[in-house]
């Protein structure tokens, strides 16, 4: 069964850190591209980050300097390091596998797998 389990969500202040973790199953870890997508109440979901099986990375603007995906395929885990968290950082956060083998970006309708979502807040 392919399943994504993500988990490290909470509250912070602005300022703070947060590493979020995802455990994949069944054979979702070798699929090409994985990623976190973010949504907050009442706007679309957005790209965070993505990381390809070769260590390729890419960032939102947002993110960028602040957030740092990661892959161990030891323990079939994609990981996202948040630093310097911001009020507007808040969202429901989810890892996603895409379902193309060969290329790798942003966009929600690439990616068929996802997993439940874990909640960051980050108060001022």
């Amino acid at each position: 069964q392919e399943q994504l389990v993500e988990s490290g969500g909470g509250s912070v202040q602005a300022g703070g850190s947060l590493r979020l973790s995802c455990a994949a199953s069944g054979s979702i870890w070798s699929r090409y591209c994985m990623a976190w997508f973010r949504q907050a109440p009442g706007k679309e979901r957005q790209g965070v980050t993505y990381i390809t099986q070769g260590g390729t990375t890419n960032y939102a603007n947002s993110v960028k300097g602040r957030f740092t995906i990661s892959r161990d395929n030891a323990k079939n885990t994609l990981s996202l390091q948040m630093d310097s968290l911001k009020p507007e950082d808040t969202a429901m956060y989810y890892c996603a596998a895409a379902a193309t083998s060969f290329s790798c970006r942003l966009v929600a309708s690439d990616f068929d797998v996802w997993g439940q979502g874990t909640q960051v807040t980050v108060s001022s």
